[in-house]
């Protein structure tokens, strides 16, 4: 006796969650765009500074993007985070979102914690990115 499988129900249930998704995507857009503006940086800030200085909202938007766009949220992760002034999160956040299958790990939110965890100071200079 085999289940029953239907493909087209599979089908709608991930485009009802890429909606959903996509849904809160632009939510967040238009929360990050209202408040967030522009955020200064020195020249010499690395990618661990670079996401202590950026806030929560801006990563949990790249993630959504990452969740309901797939490989496409690059470009416009890259025209985001320049708009932002956060130039050091974009090599991150493409090759991230061309990493197949890596849709469903917020893992811009994961760094995002890891930097706020990590003390600079304790880190070798050769991992200070």
């Amino acid at each position: 006796m085999s289940p029953n499988f239907d493909l087209r129900q599979v089908v709608y249930t991930f485009l009802a969650f890429a909606g959903i998704a996509l849904l809160l995507e632009l939510i967040v857009l238009a929360y990050v765009l209202w408040h967030v503006k522009h955020i200064r940086l020195t020249p010499d800030a690395d990618l661990l500074m670079t996401l202590r200085a950026t806030p929560l909202s801006v990563v949990i938007l790249l993630d959504l993007l990452d969740l309901s766009l797939d490989f496409l949220s690059a470009p416009f992760a890259w025209v985001l985070l320049g708009y932002l002034g956060l130039h050091k999160l974009r090599g991150v956040t493409v090759v991230e979102s061309l990493l197949p299958g890596t849709q469903f790990i917020p893992t811009m939110t994961a760094a995002w914690i890891i930097a706020r965890l990590i003390k600079v100071e304790r880190l070798p200079p050769a991992f200070r990115i």
